[in-house]
Parts: structure tokens; sequence; C-alpha cells
């Protein structure tokens, strides 16, 4: 998925979102720019405090960049089945190619974090200017640069970090929080320069030649991984790379699933919903397994599924969405700070994390049925947990919520009793089978049926001819499409719910989350995958895989990246990425057209 030659132009010392790739090691997600730069990467982990931070901080943000010094068009490109990223800068007296990656070792993720990117000259001489500004972490610590007999170290609020670079990187600038360098390619030419950083631990500093090798053997790595997919047919490269962008969220220490990489950014340019994703949601771990599992990636189902059945034990109640160490999510709280292109306030922490949420029921029921139905076996923790889950569901599905889009006003929202008709269906299946305990079974399967016939009372508008977004409102909500997944029985309905929701709330290929948000964010792109969804799995296939196409045509301006949300009108894309729920999105939307697919 090669990109076209552009010239990134920054505004408020930003790029447009479109021309950020990722880079990822299973520990942090770097943002790379079209010009060379790393605007947003949070060390040591993916919900630390940035290390680099200049998405979200402004010109005094902290970045690093390998940039030509004159003016220059640049072409990227992921290398086939791999998250090493290749640029090709081109300038009036020569191109280069740069080749970035965060490097693995042998036996997978190292104990430290290598950010290696070689440098090569194709043709000509080209000038690039190296630089790293560090971020100021919050004014809560300043750095501080040591010498050490190995070269220099910089210090940062418990960070070890240090630059290294072949011997033709001139250094031009060094202070404690900033080091500049120079470089001049010529045809040939091969140069390496590398960040490195542990925190609170020592630091090893390999040699260059050690660091470039690991470049190749990471990529190698990728692509044994991606090939090891089931992703055949016409959409196989494009359900890879969603996976390859789903495997840089999976955090490799505990097996979490964050929903994106990063926070802050905007929904809408200028507006106030700059949320933190960087924990892990119940809802999209639980669909992001489902998504492994489809495609084959059961090591990292298997991790994902074990770390939020031991974290739901760890805790008392179920709550929606939890840190990537398995601790609560921490509180909501606003950074100083302007935000991505003027867009305040930035968040940091979810307030959303003591909401209750009903669906997430139907969300781990559903998970553990397929973990079953694909040939893999629960234990009898995990067994004890579901059969609990289910009675709670059974005691609460008559409860207002906060629903699937975390609004703040609680009301019985339809896709909530749609989940836990989910959750009750899959444990009267899973006690069926003998996978958990049966003794309460008659009673799941007769609230079942209660909630069914209640959300066809209470949620059905005859003047919509469509299940609203909750009772007693004529609002539509697109994620009611997913109930062509769980299985919903009334298939009658949710044919005329998805027509009503299309013609409500799409913009060409591109659907809204709810009623009234074209005034308030872009288009919603799993929502949008949703929809194709819902063509395949009521029948209409040809109709699914039209919209695809032209779904894949709209959204497939960055690499294969999504992001949560897309500007109808001009097409930019919104809120934080890469986004975990529009890539699993595309995965089941793929799947969903099954041998059509090939």
């Amino acid at each position: 998925m090669s990109g076209m030659s552009v010239i990134p132009r920054r505004e408020d010392d930003v790029l447009p979102l479109a021309l950020y790739a990722v880079l990822g090691d299973g520990r942090s997600v770097a943002l790379l720019g079209a010009d060379g730069a790393i605007d947003w990467w949070c060390l040591p982990s993916l919900d630390s405090v940035p290390f680099l931070d200049r998405l979200i901080a402004g010109a005094s943000g902290g970045r690093f960049s390998i940039t030509p010094t004159v003016p220059f068009r640049v072409e990227r490109r992921y290398r086939a089945d791999s998250n090493v990223l290749e640029q090709v800068f081109s300038t009036d007296t020569g191109r280069v190619r740069v080749t970035s990656s965060l490097n693995s070792g042998i036996s997978g993720r190292l104990p430290w974090t290598e950010l290696a990117q070689r440098i090569e000259g194709l043709e000509g001489t080209v000038t690039l200017a190296v630089e790293l500004r560090l971020a100021r972490r919050l004014d809560r610590t300043r750095p501080w640069r040591e010498a050490s007999p190995h070269g220099d170290v910089i210090h940062v609020d418990g960070l070890l970090c240090a630059f290294r670079a072949s011997a033709d990187v001139t250094r031009t600038i060094e202070t404690d929080d900033r080091l500049a360098s120079v470089l001049e390619t010529r045809p040939g030419s091969r140069s390496v320069v590398a960040l490195l950083a542990s925190a609170d631990e020592p630091l090893m500093l390999p040699s260059i030649a050690t660091i470039d090798a690991r470049i190749d053997r990471s990529d190698a790595a990728w692509r044994e991984w991606a090939g090891n997919l089931e992703t055949e047919g016409r959409y196989g490269a494009v359900l890879r790379r969603s996976a390859l962008a789903l495997k840089l969220l999976l955090f490799s220490p505990t097996g979490a699933i964050a929903a994106a990489a990063t926070n802050g950014l905007p929904e809408r340019i200028g507006g106030d919903k700059n949320y933190d994703y960087r924990y892990g949601w119940v809802r999209d771990a639980a669909y992001t397994i489902k998504a492994f599992l489809r495609v084959g990636a059961v090591e990292e189902a298997k991790a994902a599924f074990s770390w939020m059945t031991a974290t739901i034990n760890r805790h008392d109640g179920l709550h929606i969405m939890y840190a990537l160490d398995g601790a609560l999510a921490p509180d909501q709280q606003t950074l100083d700070l302007p935000g991505y292109r003027g867009s305040r306030p930035v968040l940091d922490g979810n307030k959303a994390r003591e909401q209750r949420q009903l669906g997430i029921y139907g969300d781990m029921l559903e998970t553990a049925a397929l973990f079953v139905e694909q040939g893999h076996v629960l234990d009898l923790v995990t067994r004890r947990l579901l059969a609990d889950l289910a009675d709670r569901c059974a005691d609460q599905w008559g409860l207002k919520d906060a629903g699937i889009w975390e609004l703040e006003q609680a009301e019985h929202y339809t896709m909530s009793k749609l989940g836990c008709w989910t959750a009750l269906d899959r444990a009267v299946s899973l006690a069926g089978s003998g996978q958990i305990d049966g003794s309460r079974c008659a009673r799941w399967s007769r609230e079942r049926d209660r909630i069914r016939d209640w959300v066809d009372a209470q949620c059905w508008s005859e003047g919509k001819q469509a299940y609203t977004l909750h009772a007693g409102t004529e609002k539509l909500d697109a994620s009611i499409l997913l109930a062509t997944r769980f299985g919903f029985e009334r298939r009658d309905r949710l044919a005329l719910t998805r027509e009503a929701v299309r013609r409500e709330l799409g913009r060409g290929p591109l659907l809204y989350r709810y009623s009234g948000m074209e005034a308030e964010e872009g288009c919603f792109l799993a929502c949008s995958f949703w929809l194709v969804e819902a063509y395949a799995l009521l029948g209409e296939r040809q109709a699914a895989r039209t919209l695809l196409d032209a779904l894949l045509q709209v959204t497939g301006i960055n690499l294969g990246l999504l992001n949560e949300q897309q500007d109808p009108a001009d097409g930019a894309m919104l809120g934080n990425m890469p986004q975990a729920l529009s890539h699993l999105a595309l995965i089941h939307a793929v799947l969903s057209l099954g041998d059509d697919a090939d």
C-alpha cells in the first residue's frame, strides 16, 4: 500500500492526520509524519506520559526528525506485510530513502526500546537535518544530559535515553533537551540514526551495525507473523494491513489491547471531543479478540482473552475499561496544552471508566462462545466468571445505562439491551455444550426472550420503520447494525433498520454514529464497515461488496491506516489513531462476505 508523492505542509506545527504513519514494538507506538518528524511517542508504554508530543503540544512539543533542509516531495510505503516504513525524499539535488522501525529482537520484543532509522542515498546529494527535542512532560521534570564512557545519555523522568548515530552524522547542537546533527547523503551511502530508551533500569548501547541489522530482522518477523494469518482472497492485503495495525495496539507485557495509540486528537478540528483512548475497553478488546480469532492470530487472541478475564476477576465488579497493566484506568484530567490545531481541552485519562454499560456482558459472553467454537478450552475460573456475568446480566438488563457511545444521559439504550440479549443467548449456548454451569440456564433463556420482546415493544418506531437509539426517541443509532452479527432474531426489522440508518445517517459510503452527530464530529468509520456486514449477513452480498469497495476507496488515503472518524466533506481523518475499532470492523466486514471475498 504505497502512498502517492506528496509535499507535506504543516499547519499549527502539525501535519494532517492522514500524513502520519505508525511504528510499534508491542509496548509503545510512535507516529511518524510524512516530513520525517516523529511527533508522538509515549515511553516506556502506550499509556505513559509522552516522550515526544508535538502532536498536541504545538511548537514547544517534543519531536525527533530527519528532514531534508530544502524543499522536497516524499513517497511513503510500508514494506509488504510489515510495520517497517520506508519514506523516499526527493529534492532538486537528489533522492534519499529513510527506513524506520521500532525494532524487535530474535526472540521477540527487546527489553529496551530501540527506534532505528536507516538512511540510504539513492541519487545525487541530499542534506538532512537530524533533530531531537524532548517533550517537557507537563513540566514535571527537566531532562539532563550525562557523559558516559560510551557516549552521552539523557535522563528524563525515570527514562534513560541515548542517541546513537553513524560516524558521518555530525553533531551541531548538544544541550540537555536538544540534540541537532547534519548528514549529507550520496549515491550508495548508508547511515543509521537511533534512539534507545529504558525505564528505571540499565540501558544497553548496541553497536550501530547491530541496530541496523535489527531493522531487517524486525521486518522479517512482521512478515512471518502476517504470513501465518488466514487472509487469502481478494481483500487479503487489506486484511493483513488491518491485522498489523491491531497487532501494534496489543500491549505485549500483559495482553491488553489499547483502543488507540494517542490521546487528545479531535473528532472535529477545533472541537472539544478530544479523548484519551490509550486504555483497554472490554468492548473493543472483545471485538478485537474475535477479529484475531477469525484471521488465525490465536496467540494474540488467547493473550487478550486471558488479560480480560484475569483483569475482570481482579476488580470488584465489571468496569468498561482498564489501564493496560490491569489496574483501573486513571480518572480524566485536562492537560494545559494547545491541542492538535487548537482543539481543546486536551484530555488525559477517561471519565467513562465509572459508567455502566450493559452491552459489555454480551461482548464477554460472545467472545467466550467464539473462543470455544474455534476449538479452544475454558478453564474453571473463567467458566465461573462467565456464569456469574450471565447472572448479573439477567438481574440488570432492565436498568438504564450510558450505552455503547458512553453518553452522559442515562437511557434504555437499544444497543445495550441487544448486548444483554446476546449475553444470555451465548450463556444458554455455552451451558448447553457443558462449557459453563447450566443450573440457571432456564432462567437465562426466559430473560433472553423477555429482552427480545421488550426491545420490540419499546424500541421500535413505526414512523421510522427502525429500531431507535433508545426507548422513547425517534433518533437512530448505527451501532444497532451489529445486531445482525449477534444473530438477533428479528431479521426483517434489522433489514428495515439498516435502510433507515443509511438514509438518515449516511454520507456517501460513510455513516455518522447516531442522529445529530453531523454538527459535532466526523463520520464514524467502524459504523460504516458495520453497514457492509449488515448487508452481507442479511444475504445481500453484492450490495455489501459494492459498499466495501467504495469504503476502501474513501478511507484508503493513509497507507491502510484508519483513524476513528473521517470528515465526509473533505476526507480529512479525525480522532485518535490507529483506531482498533475501525480496523477490526473492517476485518469483520471483509470476512462477512465469506467465499464472495475470493
